[in-house]
C-alpha cells in the first residue's frame, strides 16, 4: 500500500507503518509536511503528483490510499478535477484508490477563509468514487474522529491543541480502523491485533510532540 497526504497523514504514517509490518502488509508513505495535497497551491500539488508518479513507477502498489489534505483548497470545479486527476493517475498505474476523509479541524486564522472549501471535500470525493466504476472507494474517518473537532474522545486525547494534528491514542484508533477497512474492501492480508504494534515506539516520535498522556 502507498500512503499519500499532508502533515496529518505523515503523523498517521507512524502507527500505520508499525501495523502494516505486524500484518505483513507492504507499506510505503510519501505523506509530506507542508504539502501532500492534490488541489490548491500549484507548487504543492505539482510536488505531490511528482512524488506520486515516482512512487507508482518504483514501488508499484496495488492500493494507493490518499487522506484528503487540509490544503485541498480551490473552487468546487478545481477540487473535483484534482480528485479526478488523482483517480486517473492511480488507475492508469493499475492500482486501486482509497480516499480517506480528513479529520475535522478547529480552524485558526490560516484556515478560516478556506473552511467552505474543505467542508465540501467529503462530498466531492464520494461523488468521484461513485463514478469510478469500482476503481476508487471512500472511507469516512468521521467514524473515528467524529463530525466536528474533538480534542478528547472517550476520555482519551485524540487530537493536538493546534486543532489540526493527532495524538497517539487517536492515531492508534485510526490505524486500527483503517487497517480493518482496507482488509475488508481489498483483502490480501489480515490486520494484526493492536497489541502487536501499539507499543512499538512510534508514539514517541517528534511528530507527536505536544500531546500529553492523561494521568
Amino acid at each position: 500500500m502507498l500512503w499519500v497526504g499532508d502533515s496529518v497523514a505523515a503523523q498517521l504514517a507512524k502507527p500505520l507503518t508499525a501495523a502494516a509490518k505486524a500484518s505483513e502488509l507492504p507499506f510505503k508513505s510519501i505523506a509530506a509536511a507542508g504539502g501532500g495535497n492534490v488541489s490548491g497551491r500549484e507548487k504543492l500539488t505539482q510536488s505531490t503528483f511528482q512524488r506520486l508518479n515516482k512512487a507508482l513507477d518504483s514501488y508499484s502498489p496495488d492500493v494507493v490510499t490518499y487522506q484528503v489534505s487540509t490544503y485541498d483548497w480551490g473552487t468546487e470545479k478545481e477540487q473535483r478535477a484534482a480528485y479526478e486527476k488523482l483517480l486517473k493517475t492511480v488507475a492508469d498505474s493499475g492500482a486501486k484508490l482509497a480516499i480517506v476523509t480528513m479529520p475535522p479541524i478547529k480552524p485558526d486564522d490560516f484556515y478560516k477563509d478556506h473552511m467552505d472549501e474543505l467542508e465540501r471535500t467529503t462530498r466531492l470525493v464520494k461523488e468521484v468514487a461513485a463514478g469510478s466504476d469500482g476503481k476508487a472507494v471512500v472511507f469516512d474517518s468521521a467514524q473515528v474522529w467524529g463530525e466536528e473537532f474533538q480534542k478528547e474522545r472517550n476520555g482519551e486525547l485524540y487530537r493536538k491543541s493546534d486543532g489540526i494534528h493527532t495524538c497517539p491514542q487517536g492515531a492508534a484508533q485510526f490505524t486500527d480502523w483503517l487497517m480493518e477497512k482496507l482488509a475488508k474492501h481489498f483483502g490480501g492480508f489480515t490486520p494484526a491485533k493492536p497489541a502487536s504494534w501499539a507499543n512499538a515506539g512510534w508514539s514517541g516520535d517528534s511528530k507527536f510532540e505536544g500531546c500529553q498522556t492523561k494521568a
